[in-house]
């Protein structure tokens, strides 16, 4: 099709005397060689008039001639901005009037461009031709206005440069008397943003604001780490906290207990962060935690998460089931939530009812029913789960299972047709087994409902920059500590972080990856459970079935030199 709409644009060309036949065949060789369209091509290097081949192509084909230059881009359609269409077919979507989409192409003969928005969109496309170099200049404002883009617009900003859109307070909330939220407070405005800003491009999760005694130090947790960023002025405390607390819609004047807001950071028309705000009362002010939400950042691919092959597939297989648990298992800030999305991301369609109870609600999915449980006003797990077994869900997933109460729920649910996943704290996939039975459910119905148990971590991923080859690890010491035969049989490239990092990493370190232990509930292990065995027993049995523990499985990440042994001592201690 593609070899057709090319013979036939320059058919076109040539019998409307833009070009003659020996230029085009030439131009069409560099253009395929380039990667680059035809008309794009033509137009770039001035071979032919893009304005004249516009005119003649609207009258020749009875179609609308659009003029980009008198164009908003303010008005393009963001909903249907598909930037894998947009740049593979070279077209722009410009209106939506009705059920139909006014779609801008400078090649009316290809007509792929209209079937993939057709199928995008399920509405009715009319073309209309514009010039060549107007539609490109077009195509390259959408694609810089993408969310991977938009970020990189925030760095370098200087201090005065900084003017971020925020979601700003509704409320009347007025200053106590001794603190100046006027014009005297933009620079602290300005301050604070340029934290904000500079969280975000180091890819910071949350940002901690605390003042002692004599000091006021702000910190990000980077990849898991707290580090200290800054020390303002002491006196500045109050007025960053009342600033803050005014962006989250909470009340200024309230400084004797703990508070929750929001407030919303618009980076471009399609990308958003949310920032979860936290203020507790301390000895010598108010400790402000800001938690970075960026939407764009959770929705990752199962790839991208760090499972082993098999591990994935073990995942994958049980998401697909139509009833039966996962239980997701680790320490606060493990990734656990990121892990349970990513699933439900896979099987989340329109045949789907998903509901999901979380406490707080971090990451807004469309398409899923998501719930926050509010204790205080009664809605607690538990109560949120037997409202979805009447509102006719397929999969259901439980922020936490707590208490016996929502376990028992949970576990009744997964036996009547419906998928469930949800998050306990233990140290191992074993453990969650005897977490649930000193829960009090009795170990026939763990037995006939968990499928699937994953324990995780997350580890730093050492920079690919300035890492040093790790020559002290040998296959043999990875054996020692444990690692599978069959992961070294190969070569292995093992590193150390660099204590000194670089201008891409913070000490050596940039990124987290997933280190998991993912145990299916086979026959043997469930014959264990009901016999009673102890958490070391079904560890054994579950290392005769070949699933690698945390440990393990970190130790994998170090022999392909993704992460540092150090790294593995810290996230695998029974204490981390």
């Amino acid at each position: 099709m593609l070899q057709a709409s090319q013979n036939g644009i320059t058919s076109f060309i040539v019998s409307q005397g833009l070009c003659n036949s020996k230029t085009i065949e030439e131009a069409l060789k560099q253009s395929v060689q380039e990667g680059e369209p035809l008309l794009s091509y033509l137009a770039k290097n001035q071979i032919i008039d893009s304005r004249q081949f516009a005119i003649k192509a609207a009258s020749f084909f009875g179609m609308t001639l659009f003029d980009l230059k008198a164009y908003n881009t303010d008005f393009l359609p963001q909903k249907y901005l598909n930037n894998r269409i947009i740049s593979h077919y070279h077209c722009a979507p410009l209106y939506k009037k009705g059920n139909t989409l006014l779609l801008a192409t400078s090649n009316p003969i290809d007509l792929r461009a209209v079937r993939e928005y057709r199928f995008f969109t399920n509405l009715e496309i009319e073309q209309v031709i514009v010039e060549e170099t107007a539609l490109t200049e077009l195509i390259t404002k959408i694609s810089e206005s993408s969310p991977d883009n938009a970020l990189k617009t925030l760095e370098g900003m200087e201090l005065e440069d900084i003017a971020l859109d925020f979601t700003q307070s509704t409320k009347n909330d007025e200053p106590s008397e001794d603190e100046d939220l006027g014009d005297n407070d933009e620079p602290v405005i300005k301050y604070i943003n340029k934290v904000i800003v500079d969280a975000i491009n180091k890819g910071a999760s949350d940002i901690h604001f605390e003042p002692y005694a004599k000091v006021f130090r702000i910190r990000y947790r980077i990849d898991g780490i707290l580090q200290e960023i800054s020390s303002p002025p002491l006196r500045l405390a109050n007025r960053v906290a009342s600033r803050i607390k005014i962006m989250a819609q909470l009340n200024i004047a309230e400084r004797r207990i703990p508070q929750d807001g929001r407030f919303k950071l618009k980076i471009s028309k399609t990308h958003d962060i949310d920032f979860r705000v936290s203020v507790c009362p301390t000895t010598f002010g108010e400790k402000v935690v800001l938690r970075v939400l960026d939407q764009a950042q959770t929705h990752l691919g199962i790839d991208k998460l760090g499972f082993e092959s098999h591990q994935q597939d073990a995942y994958v297989k049980a998401l697909g089931q139509s009833q039966g648990m996962i239980l997701v298992t680790g320490p606060t800030g493990s990734g656990k939530t990121v892990s349970l999305y990513t699933g439900l991301h896979l099987i989340n369609t329109v045949d789907k009812n998903i509901s999901t109870a979380e406490d707080p609600v971090e990451i807004n999915v469309p398409g899923i029913n998501q719930v926050q449980i509010n204790n205080k006003q009664g809605l607690t797990f538990a109560r949120a789960l037997k409202a979805f077994l009447r509102q006719d869900p397929d999969i259901i997933m439980v922020g936490e299972i707590r208490d016996f109460e929502t376990a028992d729920i949970a576990i009744k649910a997964a036996q009547t047709g419906h998928l469930v996943l949800s998050t306990v704290h233990t140290n191992s996939a074993p453990e969650t087994l005897n977490r649930l039975l000193d829960m009090g459910i009795p170990h026939y119905n763990i037995i006939s409902s968990v499928s699937l148990i994953i324990a995780q971590r997350l580890a730093r991923k050492l920079c690919t920059s300035c890492r040093i080859p790790a020559t002290d690890i040998t296959k043999a010491l990875l054996l020692d500590m444990g690692i599978r035969p069959v992961y070294v049989e190969n070569d292995i490239t093992p590193f150390h972080a660099n204590a000194d990092g670089c201008s891409h990493c913070f000490h050596g370190y940039r990124g987290r990856v997933g280190i998991y232990e993912v145990m299916p509930l086979s026959v043997t292990i469930s014959r264990l459970i009901a016999e009673g065995k102890s958490t070391i027993e079904l560890a054994e049995q579950a290392q005769k079935e070949g699933i690698d523990n945390l440990q393990q499985a970190a130790l994998i990440k170090v022999a392909k030199g993704i992460t540092s042994i150090e790294e593995v001592h810290r996230v695998t201690s029974k204490n981390s």
